[in-house]
């Protein structure tokens, strides 16, 4: 069973339970604080699960009450007794006891294990389960071993110990204790994931936990571990999240269950795996998809045809033209009565699809359809391929091209190809090395997760950058072979380059990178046909020489052109940036020699420096 903690969602309590059934959960837990706000009566409430065919898998939590001195004693199994036909109203039969953190409790275990039995003796009176649980930060007892021997020592048949990924994971504790727990035991998991923090562990739990895969805690051990104790309850999704309260509950919850499919993939040969595909291979980006009008068709055609694309073919049916250089193909949208139109509405000129090449087109549909990922179906002309694709970030497409379709059948099936030379000088652009987003920062952690899950993809480590007015954060999803590489990057300043896009033009891509073997000739054509490279301060190549100790004549080349320039162990990386688009996206061109594999990171204060200073300027 696949369950929620109300806790992980925004909205009032209704809005987030319509949201986890939406979503397709079978379950959910019950904060207490979202039962104290509900404008309804307890039995309204399980009307309302019942409506919604939502199981209530748990209430909880019930705090500070195992080892405490009298009074304090007899008031907690009096406040247990209210919640008990609190329960009962509710229809579910499981409470979840959270270890003690008040000051007064006692450091005696046995005197805990009283405590719980009795407790578990009153509950089952009621027909009622407890469990209970090792807060990371409970003052006696902060460890799910700890835990797991109270509870053995109450031994009884209402009582089980509560399992939290976050609380053990976070402390480092090891899980070979788990897997020696009897399944039946258990009585309940819950499961979390995190960024990697050096943090106070309460505020981290508080604020920063996050959805399986959006994380970095090894969640695959702790399941492994869990595996082999034979418990088959829910595992439920308990999210103390700072962005998720602020997110529309819709898309949270449909993360939250994206997450538990990942996380039950994780052990192939467990009690959850499903029979799912394995994600494909990918090739690269095959083509990226421009929407604009014919105002722009001569502003844009003139900046791509500087970069030394050329316009290669028509569409057989469509207002859609072909430019093309390398293995590199741009496609332009000007059709008024499809997506393309729709997308251009909301964002104006910009990217409206990707494609990408893959192996197997069919196994990615089939994990999309099993994550739940939404698809996109146009119209398909007579004679013309038609291509699969996926619902993507802000709304775009993402397009899955047959890598055995992609080189020229595709193009020669829906285009009318021009024939003969052209005329255009050499082709310095290879392939595209990388496209950028631009979205709203509390969508990063459920695109990371998109592309983890449904592509294969995995994702990188977070990176932050100094723009002139505030902080930009990117964290790069990459396809297995590395040759799809996608930043996401998200910035909570209005006035930085991120914010000002996000604000204007609702997000999407805003940057595309493409290789070449030669920086110095490209540009140097590049300029000769007109196109306006981002101007780099001259005290930039100064320190450069410095840090790097590149020849006089390598740096007069570069300032010469305004190419960047970062090295490491693996090799050197050249880049340069093109002025932006009317204000909206940008290209790069990059070089990379050895193995360098990173983006130049280290100058990306000095290009978000540049833009802005060219923002300015009305640039």
């Amino acid at each position: 069973m696949r369950a929620i903690a109300t806790v992980c969602l925004s909205g009032d309590l209704r809005s987030k339970l319509a949201a986890v059934a939406r979503a397709g959960f079978d379950g959910v837990e019950i904060f207490e604080n979202d039962l104290l706000s509900f404008d309804g009566t307890p039995e309204e409430l399980r009307e309302l699960c019942d409506e919604l065919k939502l199981d209530i898998v748990a209430f909880q939590p019930f705090r500070d009450f195992e080892a405490m001195p009298e009074p304090a004693r007899t008031r907690n199994f009096e406040r247990a007794e209210r919640k008990f036909e609190l329960m009962k109203l509710l229809g579910t039969d499981f409470m979840l006891i959270c270890s003690n953190v008040s000051p007064q409790c006692m450091d005696d275990r046995d005197q805990a294990a009283r405590d719980l039995r009795e407790l578990a003796e009153r509950a089952a009176v009621h027909g009622l389960r407890i469990g209970y649980e090792a807060l990371a930060w409970g003052r006696h007892v902060d460890d799910y071993r700890v835990a797991w021997d109270i509870v053995e020592r109450a031994d009884h048949p209402a009582l089980g110990v509560v399992i939290d990924s976050f609380h053990i994971l976070s402390k480092g504790h090891e899980v070979d204790t788990l897997a020696t727990i009897p399944g039946d035991r258990i009585a309940f998991v819950q499961i979390a994931d995190a960024p990697l923090l050096d943090m106070d562990v309460l505020q981290w739990s508080r604020h920063y936990r996050c959805f399986p895969g959006q994380g970095r805690l090894p969640l695959e051990s702790f399941m492994t571990a869990l595996a082999k104790t034979g418990y088959d309850g829910p595992l439920s999704l308990e999210i103390f999240n700072d962005a998720f309260r602020a997110a529309p509950a819709e898309g949270t919850a449909l993360d939250g269950l994206r997450s538990l499919i990942w996380l039950e993939q994780l052990v192939p040969e467990s009690q959850w795996a499903a029979d799912l595909p394995a994600p494909a291979a990918y090739q690269g980006v095959n083509f990226i998809e421009f929407t604009l009008d014919e105002e722009s068709a001569e502003p844009l055609g003139s900046f791509i045809a500087a970069l030394g694309f050329r316009h290669v073919g028509r569409h057989r049916s469509k207002n859609v033209e072909l430019w093309r250089q390398g293995d590199v193909h741009l496609v332009l949208n000007f059709e008024t009565d499809s997506f393309a139109h729709t997308f251009r509405l909301v964002h104006g000129t910009s990217v409206c699809a990707l494609g990408v090449r893959t192996s197997d087109p069919a196994a990615v549909l089939a994990r999309a359809a099993h994550y739940r990922a939404p698809l996109y179906k146009g119209p398909v002309g007579e004679q013309e391929m038609d291509i699969p694709a996926l619902r993507g970030v802000e709304g775009s497409l993402i397009y899955l091209v047959d890598e055995r379709e992609d080189r020229r059948l595709q193009w020669e099936t829906d285009f009318v190809l021009r024939k003969g030379p052209d005329g255009a000088g050499k082709e310095h652009l290879g392939h595209i090395d990388h496209v950028s987003y631009v979205l709203p920062s509390s969508q990063l952690l459920g695109w990371v997760l998109f592309y983890r899950t449904i592509l294969g993809f995995s994702a990188e480590k977070e990176a932050e950058f100094a723009d002139p007015h505030g902080m930009v954060m990117s964290q790069t999803v990459t396809s297995p072979d590395v040759s799809i590489r996608l930043p996401l990057t998200v910035s909570s300043a209005a006035d930085t380059q991120s914010g000002r896009f996000l604000s204007q033009h609702r997000g999407g891509v805003q940057q595309i990178a493409f290789t070449t073997h030669d920086i110095f000739s490209a540009i140097d054509d590049m300029r000769d046909r007109g196109l306006s490279m981002l101007h780099i301060p001259d005290n930039y190549y100064d320190d450069l020489g410095a840090r790097y100790g590149l020849s006089f004549e390598l740096l007069d080349a570069m300032k010469y052109r305004n190419v960047l320039y970062d090295r490491n162990d693996d090799g050197e990386f050249f880049h340069a940036y093109t002025a932006t688009f009317q204000g909206r996206f940008f290209f790069e061109i990059v070089e990379r020699r050895g193995e360098y594999n990173a983006y130049g990171e280290a100058n990306a204060p000095i290009r978000l420096a540049a833009q802005a200073a060219s923002h300015r300027r009305g640039e």
